[in-house]
């Protein structure tokens, strides 16, 4: 659905597929997956992608090269959907068949020599992902193709494209991942410029003839490899084996599949041509065969340091009814290196908690470890790593008298580009509540950091004050700064005067106000932190969440997000302000299905900024580190990375 604010369109919130709000550049995700020469000419394309398509001005040809539009069944393809059309150009025998971009640039390719293509030739072995074959049947146009699939599929057709990088060598990677040893003699492959003749694999160096089983091949293109391209493998007869496509960048250092063969293509951190792909790289690179639609978890490696030691999820609630599926990206990758958050007050090397991306610097990823430090994050080769121009270490954090350790679980970036932490006790005394505020200058220098000013909210909540250190570890989970501009925007109701709220009736609060998320009951209590240490509360706001475990404002959706882990179900509560000027629920999202169920208590959406092809980062830290259990890729990692609409 799209939610108008103002005069402002937001359409990053869906209940569904997005039909109106398709990506422009997802033509990496749409796949020719069904085609027959048999008279009616009928090709079928699959969108593998978490997002709709526009095809609209979409051309094909032949064998000729000769683009002509074609009039599809829709102007969209939904994700995970079906478009049908009927060729304008005739399709023969030994043939072929390019769709293009309204702009010109190949979407995909698939050759088939004679009788191929009748009944119908399909990618079998999954929708968009699988290997070609002639079925038994065409009657599998928009729908699904394993009905018309036969049982069984020949050895050659277990031969995928696995790994490919167009930085200068231009190298191929082939994988058989058969019983049976495949020759590739007579195969060849060619890349998107329709004007290249096809390349045979034993004329180009190194020369290769066979691929054993379970084993792999390399080769150096002889037709170039660069941005926005594709490589396309044939065999012998000419019919398209397998492909893959990738957009700027993204074949450098490499595109590989994970898992080996079988897998989608992600942009890998290092080449691992002729060896098993490392699928530890960033995601988001070239389309082909291979689980695209359900998701994968990718990443991973390292082993456990001494002193890290994983913490299972407890707590595990349901999810809310009405909650719907994560509307981003499928896949999703590690982003951090194994055990790296461990310290001196936190040997076990987990609890990261709250996450949030610096509004005036999105390279930069804040982190919050419970156990009192703050981490300045900065990307290289794909992973959150601590910025050692700030700390290789992080900093620890101090009460303002100096002392004690913070409880640090929620941060957020103010107007005034510090940080603000909110703890809910001192661990070096657990059994009290120390509900606070700390604002931090991240310019300040030195290995431990004191607030600037500290605000202390600890006898609001009498609940948490019984001794116990399981209540007292029940306050301040998450904070965010929310920006006046949005709240008198969106006709917020001061709830102090009944009227329209006035920043200026505050004039010693900033430029903003800060919603601090309880722990205990999922609800959102509003402060305007005053310059002179005292602060003004403007009351609770109710969730739906039975916990909260970090609070954001997200500029791109306009909306309030409150954070649950698995106490909710892995949820993400975006916050509106309805027509009454009360801030309410707007709509819950559940995580990626392909994430564990653990105490993801952090999570942070890049600004819009740093949007690309519709899509931007979003992060997840996990406080224990358990992943999915030990020996998972996961286990020892705190960070995961997936990506957002914009």
């Amino acid at each position: 659905m799209a939610l108008t604010f103002s005069g402002l369109l937001v359409t990053g919130l869906v209940a569904a597929p997005p039909a109106a709000a398709a990506d422009p550049a997802g033509y990496q995700n749409v796949r020719i997956n069904e085609v027959t020469s048999s008279g009616n000419d009928t090709v079928e394309l699959y969108n593998a992608g978490s997002a709709s398509v526009s095809i609209s001005g979409w051309k094909m040809s032949d064998d000729s090269f000769s683009q002509q539009t074609f009039a599809p069944s829709s102007p969209t393809i939904a994700a995970g959907g079906f478009v049908t059309f009927n060729s304008p150009k005739g399709l023969g025998d030994s043939d072929k068949l390019v769709i293009y971009t309204s702009g010109g640039t190949v979407v995909d390719r698939v050759e088939w020599a004679t009788e191929k293509a009748k009944p119908a030739m399909a990618r079998c072995g999954g929708d968009g992902t699988g290997v070609w074959v002639t079925t038994t049947t065409a009657a599998t146009f928009g729908a699904a193709n394993a009905s018309g699939c036969p049982s069984s599929i020949s050895a050659a057709s277990k031969v995928r494209v696995n790994e490919v990088t167009s930085d200068g060598a231009d190298t191929v990677e082939l994988y058989n991942g058969g019983t049976s040893a495949v020759s590739i003699g007579s195969w060849k492959y060619v890349d998107s410029d329709t004007s290249h003749s096809a390349a045979t694999v034993s004329s180009s160096s190194p020369s290769a003839t066979s691929i054993p089983a379970g084993g792999r091949v390399t080769f150096n293109s002889t037709l170039g490899l660069g941005d926005n391209d594709s490589v396309f493998l044939l065999d012998g007869s000419g019919n398209t084996v397998d492909s893959v496509t990738w957009a700027t960048d993204g074949a450098k250092p490499s595109d590989e599949r994970c898992a080996d063969g079988a897998g989608w293509f992600q942009t890998a951190v290092t080449a691992t041509l002729g060896s098993a792909n490392s699928c530890s790289g960033s995601g988001g690179g070239g389309t082909g065969g291979g689980g695209g639609q359900t998701g994968q978890l990718l990443g991973g490696g390292g082993s456990l340091t001494s002193g890290c030691t994983p913490e299972a999820p407890s707590g595990t609630g349901s999810t809310p009814s009405g909650t719907l599926a994560w509307p981003g990206g499928l896949d999703v990758t590690i982003a951090d290196n194994v055990c790296a958050f461990t310290t001196s007050s936190g040997p076990e090397g987990r609890d990261v908690s709250g996450l949030a991306f610096d509004p005036s610097n999105p390279s930069v990823l804040w982190a919050a470890k419970n156990k009192n430090w703050l981490y300045k994050l900065i990307k290289s080769n794909g992973l959150w790593i601590p910025d050692a121009s700030w700390s290789a270490t992080g900093k620890q954090l101090r009460f303002s008298n100096g002392s004690g350790q913070p409880d640090s679980e929620g941060l957020t970036v103010g107007g005034n580009g510090h940080v603000y932490v909110t703890s809910e006790r001192d661990n070096a005394n657990n059994t009290v509540p120390k509900d606070t505020i700390m604002e931090f200058d991240p310019a300040a220098t030195g290995s431990t950091l004191t607030p600037v000013h500290q605000w202390d909210m600890t006898s609001q909540f009498p609940q948490l004050n019984t001794g116990s250190k399981d209540d007292a570890n029940l306050g301040f989970e998450g904070v965010g700064y929310v920006p006046d501009s949005w709240l008198t925007a969106n006709g917020w109701v001061d709830p102090l005067t009944g009227a329209a709220y006035n920043p200026a009736n505050y004039p010693l609060q900033g430029s903003g106000l800060f919603f601090a998320g309880l722990e205990w009951d999922g609800s959102l209590h509003v402060y305007g932190l005053n310059s002179d240490g005292t602060f003004t509360t403007f009351g609770t706001i109710a969730t739906g969440e039975s916990s909260v475990m970090d609070v954001a404002y997200d500029v791109g959706t306009q909306r309030i997000i409150a954070t649950c882990d698995n106490t909710c179900g892995e949820t993400h509560t975006f916050m509106k302000v309805n027509a009454s000027g009360v801030i309410v629920p707007d709509v819950t999202y559940t995580n990626p299905a392909v994430m564990p169920t653990d105490n993801l208590e952090g999570f942070a959406i890049a600004p819009t900024s740093t949007c690309v092809s519709g899509s931007r980062e979003a992060v997840w830290s996990d406080d224990g580190i358990y992943g999915s259990g030990s020996g998972t890729s996961a286990y020892g990692h705190a960070l995961y990375s997936g990506t957002f609409p914009c």
